[in-house]
């Protein structure tokens, strides 16, 4: 398994609006607009080279927490993690993308994400 980059981090906000303020209007993210409708409120972000993405809800609890990175072949990259005896999840569709949810040994959530 390669990873190629680092894709998203993705954090939890409780007030949305106050938090797209900040990265929009003080440190000049854009908003990107292929996000699709998740079933909550949230934001996709273009900063720099890399993604933010926003999710509304309770701060302090792993809720939506975590990280992303990029992988050129999902299925591979699962096969691999599970082989070695990692937990992961299967994959689904979100969005122009594919993604799997595993966690390192202190709890902390890994997103995979395969680009379509």
């Amino acid at each position: 398994m390669q990873v190629r980059r680092l894709h998203h981090v993705s954090v939890t906000v409780d007030d949305l609006d106050g938090a797209l303020d900040f990265y929009v209007g003080k440190l000049g993210a854009t908003v990107r607009v292929d996000r699709p409708d998740l079933g909550f409120r949230g934001a996709w972000l273009d900063l720099g080279e890399g993604q933010l993405h926003l999710i509304e809800g309770v701060t302090g609890t792993p809720d939506g927490a975590h990280f992303a990175l990029e992988v050129d072949d999902l299925d591979a990259a699962i096969g691999a993690l599970r082989a070695r005896g990692t937990t992961i999840s299967d994959p689904v569709a979100i969005g122009s993308a594919r993604q799997a949810f595993c966690e390192d040994p202190s709890g902390n959530r890994v997103e995979l994400h395969q680009v379509r």
